[in-house]
């Protein structure tokens, strides 16, 4: 498994764009495709501040994500995304494991992301990875929007997540 930071024109990040978009028209009911073309893509790159990884097996894209400059200390999260062939695998964990290692080692000392009420297997990625929920967990997700996290980076690095067993960690 390789992770190599690119940018959003490389032809490997079509199937990250597409197969979010699929998911989310689907759960969601509507074309989300306008919503992952809502941030120029240069927002994704050096040097506005953002990134994205994506990690590769045998030289294909199976997961990947970006985050984007919020703030001048934080970082927002974006398009964490899995194959549908390659989930339960711990791959969106090591893809967010990935993206604070590198919001980290730009300066970045917040991290916060929103996930959709219809995406519980990403409230629990964040959860298992240690993000602080910005939203009342006890409500039901439908009543609340858009579910906010953040989570602060510490000076040292996240453990290696890589090593954990198939299944342990929630992808979306």
């Amino acid at each position: 498994m390789t992770s190599i930071q690119v940018p959003v024109s490389d032809p490997r990040v079509e199937p990250l764009i597409r197969e979010l978009g699929e998911e989310y028209s689907t759960r969601y009911g509507k074309d989300a495709h306008t919503e992952l073309s809502r941030y120029p893509d240069e927002e994704f790159t050096e040097p506005h501040g953002g990134a994205l990884i994506l990690l590769l097996e045998d030289g294909e894209p199976v997961a990947g994500g970006a985050f984007r400059r919020y703030d001048p200390d934080t970082a927002e999260l974006k398009r964490i995304w899995t194959h549908s062939a390659h989930r339960r695998r711990g791959l969106a964990r090591r893809v967010v494991a990935e993206l604070e290692r590198e919001a980290r080692e730009r300066g970045y000392r917040r991290i916060y992301l929103t996930t959709g009420p219809r995406q519980p297997e990403a409230r629990g990625l964040y959860l298992v990875t240690g993000y602080t929920p910005l939203f009342d967990t006890e409500a039901a997700p439908e009543t609340l929007g858009l579910l906010p996290f953040e989570k602060h980076l510490t000076e040292h690095l996240t453990p290696n997540l890589t090593d954990n067993p198939p299944g342990k960690a929630a992808d979306q």
